[in-house]
């Protein structure tokens, strides 16, 4: 079947960084766009990134971390990255990797496969 597993979440204070990996187990994604969601505590889960392999690596970002964030990928490790720059207290969240064969998705109806999420906490 295989899944996707996320790591590289933790602590941070406001300002910081954190990098967050997506690392395909049991089979490969290689093919498949990766999108970043993310859930707070008593909120939907939203759309923060994707990524594609159509034309060249097509990326795309939600408004609230354009600029912010930037996603990435190593097909020879079949791992998605997620570098987060000036974190803010509102990015605290779960975060969660997902694999779709569509070529573009920001919807969660859009993914077929989900990682178990990375908790990311940015204190103030």
């Amino acid at each position: 079947q295989g899944q996707l597993v996320e790591s590289g979440g933790g602590l941070v204070q406001a300002g910081g960084s954190l990098r967050l990996s997506c690392a395909a187990s049991g089979r490969t994604f290689s093919g498949y766009t990766i999108g970043w969601f993310r859930q707070a505590p008593g909120a939907e889960r939203e759309f923060v990134a994707s990524i594609s392999t159509w034309n060249s690596d097509y990326t795309n970002y939600g408004d609230s971390v354009q600029g912010r964030f930037t996603i990435s990928r190593d097909n020879s490790k079949d791992t998605v990255y997620l570098q987060m720059n000036s974190l803010k207290p509102e990015d605290t969240a779960v975060y969660y990797c997902a694999a779709t064969v569509r070529t573009y998705g920001s919807q969660i109806s859009d993914y077929n496969y989900w990682g178990q999420g990375t908790q990311v906490t940015v204190s103030s």
